[in-house]
């Protein structure tokens, strides 16, 4: 989704939005609220716009470590793909370094990146994990996204303690269960 600097289209459309579902625009606190939202949108959408080499920004560092490391409960906020709703939840991140390390805060930002697309929270796990595994070339990644989703919190069903999880294992995550288990384990202990 290429950016524009020109949010008209943005802002018409969601004047039409709020046209059809009965709403006053000149109302006062409807006036401003298009253009609002096209902003809005604009931001939340932002991952379009980004790529990998530049979120991690040559932030990755020889090391002899070879020891798991994790970086737990980083916040993600998305939309799902089929309702425009929003999902939120955390992301946890293990992986083994084979020579080399990735910058602390790149994992907020790859997660960020991948989350401020339109998604399904399937596919944002297996892209973070595939992105964290191509840029650190790392013996193995673990990831696991936890989330609720506004679509069925909000519509359909309207089960507002329902969360979803969904994991994906690369390398030695997914060869060996011991290292899953240690893995899960730290999750847990780091609570």
């Amino acid at each position: 989704m290429p950016e524009t600097n020109d949010n008209q289209t943005l802002e018409n459309n969601y004047r039409s939005i709020l046209l059809e579902l009965g709403e006053d625009l000149d109302r006062e606190g409807l006036q401003d609220t298009p253009k609002r939202a096209a902003k809005a949108m604009r931001a939340i959408a932002q991952g379009y716009n980004q790529s990998l080499e530049e979120i991690v920004n040559g932030a990755v560092f020889e090391s002899g470590t070879d020891e798991m490391v994790v970086v737990k409960n980083i916040e993600l906020y998305s939309m799902c793909e089929h309702h425009m709703l929003p999902f939120v939840g955390t992301c946890h991140i293990g992986y083994i370094p084979n020579g080399k390390v990735l910058g602390l805060s790149k994992f907020a930002r790859i997660v960020d990146m991948y989350a401020k697309r339109f998604q399904i929270q399937e596919r944002l796990t297996r892209q973070i994990a595939d992105a964290v595994i191509d840029v650190t070339g790392a013996a193995g990644v673990g990831v696991i996204v936890e989330a609720k989703h506004m679509c069925m919190m909000m519509r359909g069903v309207e089960k507002q303690n329902s969360v979803m999880g969904s994991s994906v294992m690369l390398g030695e995550f997914r060869e060996s269960y011991n290292t899953r288990q240690e893995f899960l384990r730290l999750l847990g202990d780091l609570a």
